[in-house]
């Protein structure tokens, strides 16, 4: 989701790797809203749980992967394409979401107390937008720190990871909880890369040992040590490297291109998931046409990961574009072009 240059061609695993993430986050995010409206649990739970260890790392060691290429650019264009490109989608989605919940919350909490939520959101990021909004902050800060040497800031950045770091507010717990995997990306691009390749090379061997992962993955998050200090840091990078081999072996076979077309275009996805979501919920648990938990989680995540790409689809080449395009004058850099992509 990080990559945002057009210049660079794409790499068939990476892209099966941001789409299986983003599937993993609608998965999780339309889990949890299935089962806190229906104030029950179903099978779709179990499916959460065990990605939650590498689910957001791998998110954010693929955001960092190509960082390398650019960090080293003038503070101008790096900061267009790596702090204000963000910035613009999470302002314009900001205003979209509130737009929708809003109602919701004047009639429960009272319009100031709503507005407050709103004006706070530019400090704490609101609802599923917090990844967009880390983002550039991971990236200013990167640089800033690009002369230190770097198992400096990978230690430090590891000990925020392993300490119990909770204030209740999301910048600087998810800082804490996630800057090393971003980092990591940075640092150890041209290692993951290598294992991509030596999985591609030897797909045998990789599967054997995506089998033995997931029995250590699934021993750990059901016996309830997933969460403890040095096992979460553990698993995070272990998870990040079983989705880059995994996501290796499907670009060798040209397996499953719906999922690599969702890496291609994960922003999106991430942006615009969220209505979809809610509506579907809404729908399937209020008719209860479909009874089993599971699966009306289940189907929630399909609508809300797919309707998305088709709403992009639809408004491309229209006046709607700049809901997925940065328009130039939202630009600290001059191009040619007229629009930035949201990629």
């Amino acid at each position: 989701m990080a990559s945002i240059s057009a210049e660079r061609p794409r790499i068939d695993w990476v892209d099966y790797a941001k789409g299986f993430c983003i599937i993993m986050v609608v998965m999780m995010h339309s889990t949890l809203g299935v089962e806190k409206a229906a104030g029950a649990e179903g099978w779709m739970t179990y499916v959460v749980a065990f990605a939650k260890p590498f689910r957001m790392p791998d998110f954010f060691m693929i955001s960092g992967l190509f960082l390398a290429q650019v960090i080293d650019r003038d503070w101008r264009s790096y900061a267009d394409r790596k702090i204000v490109h963000f910035a613009y989608f999470y302002i314009l989605w900001l205003i979209i979401q509130f737009a929708f919940k809003a109602p919701g919350m004047i009639a429960e909490d009272g319009a100031i107390e709503a507005f407050r939520q709103f004006a706070l959101a530019f400090v704490d990021p609101f609802g599923t937008l917090w990844f967009i909004y880390l983002l550039p902050i991971f990236f200013a800060v990167t640089k800033l720190l690009r002369r230190v040497p770097w198992w400096i800031v990978w230690l430090a950045a590891a000990a925020l990871e392993i300490a119990p770091i909770e204030t209740g507010w999301v910048v600087p717990d998810e800082f804490a909880s996630r800057f090393v995997y971003f980092y990591s990306g940075y640092v150890f691009a041209p290692h993951i890369f290598r294992l991509a390749a030596s999985v591609i090379a030897r797909p045998w061997v990789a599967a054997a040992g995506l089998v033995l992962w997931a029995i250590v993955e699934y021993l750990a998050v059901f016996g309830g040590y997933s969460e403890l200090p040095f096992a979460s840091l553990a698993l995070g990078l272990a998870g990040a490297g079983a989705v880059v081999s995994f996501s290796a072996l499907l670009s060798k076979a040209h397996a499953m291109r719906a999922l690599r077309y969702c890496g291609q275009n994960s922003i999106v996805i991430y942006l615009a998931f969220f209505l979809p979501m809610a509506v579907t919920r809404t729908i399937l648990l209020r008719t209860g046409i479909i009874a089993d938990l599971g699966w009306v989680s289940l189907i929630v995540t399909a609508v809300a990961a797919t309707t998305p790409i088709l709403f992009f689809w639809l408004v491309r080449g229209t006046r709607l574009r700049f809901l997925f395009e940065r328009p130039a004058w939202a630009r600290l850099a001059p191009s040619r072009a007229t629009l930035a992509p949201a990629e």
